[in-house]
């Protein structure tokens, strides 16, 4: 992983973990994101689950978080008329 991939990611969780930093996968908008992607129960989320799933699928994590900065980057560019 690059630097700027990294810096991705990082800015990624720390907006998506709001007021739930230290234990992310208490985050509601993370437990939505697993419900949607596994049909596991977002209450039915806990640590262990959160963990594996970063580590099984961390490809596509990673291939998320490049569309989260090419989306990004939409946003921010000045729009050409």
């Amino acid at each position: 992983m690059d630097r700027w991939m990294m810096l991705e990611a990082l800015r990624f969780f720390w907006n998506a973990t709001r007021g739930h930093r230290f234990r992310p996968w208490q985050s509601p908008y993370l437990r939505w994101r697993f419900e949607t992607y596994t049909g596991k129960r977002a209450q039915e989320v806990g640590l262990g689950d959160f963990w594996q799933l970063m580590c099984t699928e961390r490809r596509q994590l990673l291939r998320f978080l490049g569309w989260v900065a090419e989306m990004k980057g939409y946003a921010a560019a000045p729009e050409k008329r």
